[in-house]
């Protein structure tokens, strides 16, 4: 009986053996971090995993220079570098970048565990250098098929809620209409305009109390890995700034949604919706987000629209920026500006089908 209870444990243990020896490698290929020296930084480093890429914000000493990153990858997966070779991870060589242009002369290429699959990364340096905006210029995400505006260098400044949309609108049809930012012809200068349009919630987000979406649009970055989790968190506000801001001014036009409804969905009688937009200036290189941009003592300076009812044609506005206090010399700044089709967007509040369209921004520095 002993004899037999033993063969059956070696059974089981080489049965457990062939399971383990037979498991499928990892098959997924990402860079989880890339981080650079803050001393050579302006803004944190941000890793859009939904296109692949990676945006640096450094110095002009950085840039001169070159930077050494450190890189960490998924478990199991190699990295090379092009046209260098492969790396050790967590650790590159010498990073350089064209210092007129600031774009990256190589990508990064992790291959997975399982060697079927890989990933290739393209890295660049983002600079603000003229802070004016018309909104020419669109590109259409590949996969999900939103829209987000890209400078004449095809540098990506802004972002909005569409990247958390693509994941609320599983089992929708993809096609740039059904988000809530997309660009429009009806423009005020040239041949194209950001348009902001809140949107009905989907069956998806109406499960976690999102019954819907403000148009939405901001200078920063969108952390998709927050999209459901925290999504006040992942709308990631500002582009490093030089400060000294001096006026906020553009063009605009608003149409509120027929009816105004609460976080819940019901509808609010007396209420109509509103648009908001802002700009912010705040002290540091970590991005404020949707949980703390009104709120936070590093905020120094602000610019808002105090009129966000309903203008048919289009309207001017030049605001003025309030400082609570003056800008100090060598001192690091963000620089946000944020709009929404609905005015309380952020507690998932407004009017179905209020549109916002702007154009022809511009932030005047002394």
């Amino acid at each position: 009986m002993k004899l037999r209870k033993l063969c059956c444990v070696a059974a089981m243990i080489g049965s457990l053996q062939a399971c383990i020896k037979d498991a499928p490698l990892n098959p997924e290929a990402d860079i989880v971090t890339f981080k650079v020296d803050e001393k050579q930084l302006t803004g944190q480093v941000f890793i859009d995993q939904s296109k692949a890429s990676i945006n640096l914000y450094v110095t002009p000493e950085a840039l001169k220079s070159g930077i050494v990153p450190q890189i960490a990858i998924t478990p199991g997966a190699t990295i090379t570098r092009t046209p260098a070779g492969p790396l050790t991870a967590p650790a590159s060589d010498t990073l350089h970048f064209d210092t007129i242009t600031g774009r990256a002369r190589q990508q990064f290429i992790v291959t997975a565990a399982n060697g079927a699959s890989s990933r290739t990364y393209s890295v660049r340096v983002v600079t603000t250098g003229i802070w004016q905006w018309d909104f020419e210029n669109w590109v259409t995400d590949e996969k999900e098929k939103y829209q987000y505006p890209i400078e004449k260098d095809s540098a990506v400044l802004w972002s909005s809620g569409n990247p958390g949309i693509a994941i609320a609108l599983t089992g929708t049809p993809k096609s740039p209409e059904a988000y809530p930012l997309r660009m429009t012809t009806d423009a005020y200068h040239g041949k194209g305009a950001a348009e902001m349009q809140t949107r009905a919630g989907t069956a998806l987000s109406n499960l976690v109390g999102i019954k819907l979406f403000a148009g939405s649009m901001f200078l920063g970055v969108f952390d998709i890995a927050n999209a459901f989790g925290a999504p006040l968190e992942a709308t990631q506000f500002g582009q490093p700034s030089r400060g000294n801001v001096v006026r906020f001014t553009g063009y605009y036009k608003y149409t509120p949604g027929a009816f105004y409804q609460d976080r819940e969905g019901n509808k609010v009688d007396g209420k109509t919706d509103e648009c908001s937009l802002y700009a912010v200036l705040y002290t540091g290189t970590k991005r404020l987000d949707a949980t703390n941009i009104h709120t936070s003592d590093r905020v120094i300076a602000r610019a808002t629209l105090a009129d966000g009812t309903a203008k048919a044609g289009w309207t001017s506005f030049d605001i003025p920026f309030v400082y609570t206090r003056k800008a100090v010399a060598g001192e690091q700044y963000m620089l946000a500006i944020v709009a929404s089709s609905s005015k309380n967007g952020d507690s998932y509040e407004g009017a179905v089908g209020s549109r916002l369209v702007l154009d022809s921004l511009e932030i005047v520095h002394e």
